[in-house]
This record gives structure tokens, C-alpha cells and sequence, in this order.
């Protein structure tokens, strides 16, 4: 098969605070060469690198807001987060858990550090991505899915090489714990010093990593350190990333839908009709209610 080659490496972008408790660097979009378009269906990526939050009685992070028309995923590495939706969805994720939240229709939610985290204070480092919906399933029914580390499938690598853990989509057979709308594969390869991670996903695909902690030789060729952002060609298949030292890789893939792209603030829809009707709906109490 055909390698899949690295269309561009992005360095750590200026951090910026989402609420005032997830201090985040956005990958996607980031340019017009990076648009949500460029790696539909992942239309946004905000990458929490590690940082340290003192102890607080009051946890900090985001307050009531609305969604409608794509999922958001939450991927804890450090700390714990508490969420909740006004479809009934919600609860606390920690170190090795996701939440994935489908707005679809609409929803409001809020996320904060969790209440004896923010107590105690500590490291916290998190990935939140925002997943299309493709237009059929736009206005699907929110709900909520919860996927605790223990239950999230591994594939154990030869040689002792680390982990893979399939969070959606599929690795040498084994799938992931996330139903998903369309094809999407997300998955954490947790390495071991001189560990091979072996990927392969069809040429069309949108296809990135970034490197969460460590620093990896990807295609035997190209060092990319902690903190960056990956972005692969459309061509070709296969690609390889091997650790330098012990090293954490976010791995996603998934088919675009070639659909259009209508977004502002919390939607994300397909017409510029569509979101003015979100918005009237939502001025008008229609994505429920939540205690702020």
C-alpha cells in the first residue's frame, strides 16, 4: 500500500481560556489551509495542554451554553471533568475516560473541573473535539454516551511495544466503544520507548495525530515532539509512528461528507436558514432547561 504522507506539522498554537477553567490551544480550524472543512467530520479541536490549577472552592469552567447539529468529545489525560446537558445526560470523567455528547437537535451543557479536583488542584490536560453531523442526522435526538477507561477496547502491540485503545472506528479487528454517525476512527496509541504503532485507513479520509506527551518518528522519518498537531495528505493509506520515548498519540480518522458547512458560535449546520432557526429556537427556551 501506498504511505500516507505528512501534509503539514503544526506547531503549539497561543493558548486561550474556554470559560475560565480549560485553557486551550485551537488545532482545528486554524487557517484557510485547516478549515472545518479540511478535516471534516472533525470540525474542531481544542488541545488543553498540561497546566496546573491551584486549589479553588469554586470549580472552575464553563457555564450554561447551547448546541445543535454535531458531538462533542471530551478525552481526559490529566484531571477530571464534571458534565451535565438538559436531555439528562452527564457525570464525571477522569484520566482515561471520554464523554461523547451528541447535541444533534439541541442542548445545553455546562463542564467544570470536578469538585474534589478543583479542591485539591493539579495537572489537567484534556482534548475536546467537535464531530459533524452529516445533514440527515442534523436534528437527530440528543444523548449522551460515557466511556470509561476500563471498558474502552486495547489492542496489545508485538514486542511490547504499548497499547492501542480504540475509542471509535477499528483497529485490526477490534472496534471501538463509540456508536458513531458515519465512519470515524479515534484512538489513543500509549507507546513504549522504541513501540510501532501500524495504521492504515482508506486515501479520502481526513487523517491527523497530535502528539499528546512524548515524541514519536512518524513514517521513519519525521520527529514530532509533544504538543503538535499532525495533518496527513489525502493520498496514500499507510503510516507508522514509532516512539523516541515513551509517548501518547491521539490517532483520528474519518470519512468527510462533502456536505456544506454552516457555523456560528455553538452550530453547526448546513444553511445559513438552518442557523438562524437554531438560534430562534433557542432564544425561544426549545433546547430545554439547565440550572446554571
Amino acid at each position: 500500500m501506498k504511505t500516507k504522507r505528512i501534509e503539514m506539522v503544526v506547531s503549539p498554537r497561543s493558548p486561550h481560556y474556554v470559560g475560565d477553567g480549560f485553557r486551550v490551544q485551537t488545532f482545528i480550524p486554524i487557517s484557510n489551509r485547516l478549515d472545518m472543512k479540511r478535516m471534516d467530520p472533525f470540525i474542531l479541536m481544542d488541545y488543553n495542554s498540561p497546566h496546573y490549577f491551584p486549589p479553588s472552592d469554586r470549580p472552575r469552567g464553563v457555564g450554561v451554553h447551547p448546541h445543535r447539529g454535531f458531538e462533542t468529545v471530551t478525552i481526559a489525560y490529566q484531571g477530571s471533568v464534571a458534565h451535565h446537558d438538559s436531555s439528562g445526560g452527564g457525570g464525571i470523567i477522569k484520566e482515561g475516560d471520554v464523554q461523547w455528547m451528541t447535541a444533534g437537535s439541541g442542548v445545553l451543557h455546562k463542564e467544570y473541573h470536578e469538585t474534589n479536583f478543583s479542591k485539591a488542584g493539579g495537572y489537567f490536560q484534556m482534548v475536546q473535539l467537535w464531530v459533524n453531523l452529516p445533514a440527515k442526522d442534523k436534528m437527530t435526538t440528543p444523548k449522551y454516551q460515557s466511556l470509561v477507561h476500563e471498558n474502552i477496547p486495547v489492542v496489545t502491540l508485538d514486542d511490547e511495544g504499548g497499547v492501542i485503545e480504540v475509542i471509535a472506528g477499528e483497529y485490526n479487528g477490534v472496534a471501538g466503544a463509540a456508536s458513531t454517525f458515519s465512519p470515524v476512527n479515534l484512538m489513543n496509541a500509549k507507546l513504549n520507548t522504541g513501540g510501532k504503532g501500524r495504521f492504515s485507513f482508506p486515501s479520502h479520509y481526513n487523517t491527523a495525530v497530535v502528539v499528546v506527551s512524548g515524541s514519536v518518528l512518524i513514517n521513519g522519518d519525521e520527529v514530532v515532539n509533544s504538543d503538535h498537531f499532525v495533518l496527513f495528505e489525502n493520498q496514500g493509506e499507510d503510516f507508522t509512528v514509532e516512539a523516541k520515548e515513551e509517548s501518547i498519540v491521539l490517532v483520528l480518522s474519518g470519512e468527510p461528507f462533502n456536505e456544506p458547512i454552516a457555523a456560528q458560535g455553538p452550530f453547526v449546520m448546513n444553511t445559513r436558514e438552518q442557523l438562524m432557526e437554531a438560534m430562534q429556537d433557542y432564544n425561544l427556551g426549545r433546547f430545554g432547561y439547565l440550572e446554571d
